[in-house]
């Protein structure tokens, strides 16, 4: 089943009005230079880690157990520039899913074409592994410009973000897929194509086994990736779309393609899929998304990993991200005119 573009009227109802006001902000801020974008952007997420409380509580406890040898000091030091990383993230989304493609050469340089090429050549089809940095939504549409592909998909839970994040990715990319429909990603893969695939999030228990990731030996990974990889037989490229200092635009980063995955074992090939996300994230730890509770699915019998964050936990987020942006429009707005 592939995922289309189609408006419905039911995006029109009252309970998004609020989401079109943020989105209008977003499109707007995202019309600004970039060196402007990029201070922004630090700017809002700086503010955002004071309102975002769990998420910071949650970003903290995932980098106590992915690095342990790290002291607190080093620990603050890096959530201060993940929420960096988070507020530009935030502007990072509306560049992809709104700025032209000339704008986007601009200030996204590529390092590694040739090993897509390369590998292009083999006639076999290519998974492009995706990883959640926070420049994820731009990585991903620079990719797609230089060759369109395929993209794995999961649906936004708000369905006005949906079908603008859909359109955008189809911007430069030929279909999605939705994530579990498995078949149909092995299908893409027999055909040749090159698709984007993410296996780095808590999927739940139900589809997922448990290999080491970081400083966590039983981390729940997808088992999806065994399946497809021993069915469709597609080689393997990493990629890191990551963002520059000082407001220098950004470089995208493409690995040799990868082969010879112990396909006739979910762990083997969870624990390998694992250690070549962990070599891509110790490339630019500040940006990855650490907000994520990326260790919430446990062993039977293990107790949670974020018992004290379990009970307070908010999901409140985006409707302080949407705030936030129209703060500083409105703020933007009054010092112009």
């Amino acid at each position: 089943m592939m995922l289309t573009t189609r408006f419905k009227i039911h995006l029109l109802h009252p309970r998004y009005w609020m989401t079109y006001l943020g989105i209008s902000s977003l499109y707007l801020l995202v019309l600004l230079p970039y060196p402007v974008i990029f201070l922004l952007g630090k700017f809002l997420g700086r503010v955002s880690k004071y309102f975002l409380k769990k998420r910071v509580q949650i970003a903290e406890r995932n980098l106590q157990l992915c690095f342990p040898e790290m002291n607190s000091q080093e620990i603050q030091i890096y959530i201060d520039k993940n929420f960096e990383s988070v507020g530009m993230g935030v502007f990072e989304s509306g560049m992809a899913w709104f700025w032209p493609n000339w704008r986007i050469r601009r200030w996204v340089k590529v390092d590694g074409i040739e090993n897509i090429l390369s590998a292009k050549q083999t006639g076999r089809g290519i998974i492009v592994l995706g990883i959640h940095f926070l420049t994820l939504e731009l990585g991903a549409r620079a990719l797609g410009m230089i060759n369109p592909g395929v993209g794995v998909y999961r649906a936004n839970n708000n369905g006005l973000i949906d079908w603008i994040q859909l359109r955008g990715r189809l911007r430069s990319n030929k279909y999605m897929i939705d994530r579990k429909k498995i078949i149909s990603i092995v299908h893409a893969l027999k055909r040749g194509e090159i698709l984007w695939y993410a296996p780095d999030h808590d999927y739940g228990p139900k589809s997922s086994v448990f290999a080491p990731f970081f400083g966590v030996k039983n981390t729940a990974t997808t088992s999806g990736s065994q399946i497809i990889l021993r069915l469709a037989k597609p080689l393997v490229i990493s990629f890191i779309p990551k963002r520059l200092p000082d407001g220098k635009g950004y470089k995208l980063i493409i690995q040799p393609s990868l082969d010879n995955f112990p396909v006739n074992d979910s762990v083997a090939t969870a624990t390998m899929i694992n250690q070549i996300i962990e070599k891509e994230i110790i490339k630019a730890p500040e940006q990855y998304m650490w907000l994520h509770r990326r260790f919430k699915t446990r062993p039977k019998g293990e107790p949670s990993l974020y018992s004290s964050l379990d009970k307070v936990f908010l999901n409140i987020d985006k409707t302080i991200y949407i705030i936030l942006i129209l703060s500083i429009f409105i703020i933007l707005f009054k010092l112009v005119y």
